[in-house]
């Protein structure tokens, strides 16, 4: 033992752990599919090559004693692509495309790989491949194209009423549908009597089939239609109508005509201070303005009277009456009501220095109608063809007045003469 008063020996101090070299950052491991991919391709290759190596020489092992002449036949079945040769090019070529089982047959080496894992020949097929037949695309198409296009008239039959509307049968898949309001002009009180089952219409597409098929129609749009076409011709032609008037406010009076609303302003009646007094009479109009764009139809009592007389007048015919206007160029006629233009180059055929020297306002004088516009209101006259000499009217005036009746029947036929087309050109 160790006295108590020694010194115990010092402890050797443990070194100094030296400074740990600078940690490096963490690492991502960056997993690459492509280069995955290509390795799996690769080992593929690998075990496909190693693969046909030991079908070759299982194939040596199984015939060691035949030849690989073609002339000389195994017993037993034989694979047709083994016998070419693998070493060849040829059965190079013939094996793109071609698993092991394909070569190898049930006796597969590897019979514990999976039909999964068995590579499957891909075929390409082109377009010619496949069944197709034009016609039967064009049959399908046409039956599934829609049916009725916005402003189509079509032909139908009456399904079934409703309180709403009427369903209409236009060919489709789906029948049309007539809403109550566009089942007619007017008013319809009683859907059924007006539209029974099986009742042929003709009706005019307002829209296009919605997403269950159903095409809305319309009798109204289609009669609208109709009636504004009609109203046109009447117009074109200057023709007088009968319309009843049904209401008034302060600028005129209101009518039905084939089923349009007509108005006729205060300044073309002929009782225009009392207008109101006119509901329920009947009146005959003409036409100042046919718009079916922007549904206007104006009318005139005043211009019907106009239109009347120009539907008794005619050209070629002779006229008297009084002038109420000098112009300087012509005279204003009035001949019962219309105002007709006797023009100075129609006076005579002589030289005329003043439109007096002919005639003066307020005179009566007898004038052939030669130009009658009933649409645009102009009536053209003319006394030179009452002549038989040029200037004869201004030397024997009332001469050429008194004899223009036998006059006109001469320059009538005149006039016939030189409307009726020449059907010789060399003439």
């Amino acid at each position: 033992m160790a006295e108590t008063g020694s010194q115990q020996p010092k402890k050797a101090k443990a070194p100094r752990p030296q400074a740990e070299a600078p940690r490096k950052p963490l690492q991502v491991l960056h997993i690459s599919r492509r280069e995955e991919k290509e390795k799996l391709d690769a080992s593929d290759s690998i075990s496909t090559s190693d693969d046909l190596k030991k079908a070759k020489q299982g194939q040596s092992n199984l015939n060691p004693g035949i030849s690989q002449d073609k002339s000389i036949n195994a017993p037993g079945p034989q694979n047709p692509i083994l016998d070419k040769g693998f070493l060849s090019r040829e059965g190079l070529e013939d094996l793109e495309g071609i698993s092991m089982a394909d070569l190898l047959g049930p006796n597969s080496l590897n019979p514990r790989k999976s039909r999964n894992e068995i590579t499957k020949v891909n075929v390409s097929r082109t377009v010619d491949d496949f069944d197709f037949d034009e016609e039967a695309f064009l049959a399908a198409l046409d039956q599934n194209e829609p049916v009725g296009t916005t402003g189509e008239v079509i032909n139908g039959k009456v399904i079934t009423t409703e309180s709403d509307g009427v369903y209409v049968d236009i060919g489709g898949k789906a029948p049309g549908f007539m809403p109550k309001n566009e089942c007619g002009l007017g008013v319809i009180t009683n859907l059924k009597e007006r539209f029974p089952k099986g009742l042929g219409v003709q009706v005019l597409v307002t829209r296009e089939q919605n997403a269950d098929g159903i095409v809305t129609i319309s009798c109204r749009a289609l009669a609208l239609r109709k009636s504004w076409e009609k109203v046109k011709d009447l117009e074109k032609d200057g023709k007088v109508v009968k319309v009843q008037i049904n209401g008034f406010n302060r600028g005129g009076v209101t009518c039905d005509l084939e089923g349009l609303r007509g108005f006729i302003p205060r300044s073309q009646l002929e009782e225009g201070n009392e207008h109101e007094k006119l509901v329920g009479k009947t009146l005959g109009v003409a036409f100042l303005e046919v718009n079916s764009e922007t549904r206007k139809l104006v009318l005139s009592e005043k211009r019907a009277k106009i239109a009347t007389r120009f539907s008794e007048l005619e050209v070629g015919q002779l006229v008297e009456g009084k002038v109420v206007a000098i112009k300087p160029y012509g005279f204003f006629v009035d001949i019962g009501g219309v105002s007709g233009l006797l023009h100075q180059s129609m006076i005579t055929g002589g030289s005329l220095r003043s439109l007096r020297e002919a005639f003066d306002q307020g005179e009566t004088l007898k004038a052939l109608i030669t130009e009658l516009d009933a649409r645009r209101g102009r009536i053209g006259l003319n006394t030179a063809l009452l002549e038989n000499q040029p200037g004869e009217l201004l030397i024997e005036k009332n001469k050429v007045m008194t004899e223009a009746i036998e006059r006109a029947q001469k320059a009538r036929s005149l006039l016939h003469k030189n409307d009726t087309p020449n059907d010789d050109p060399s003439n």
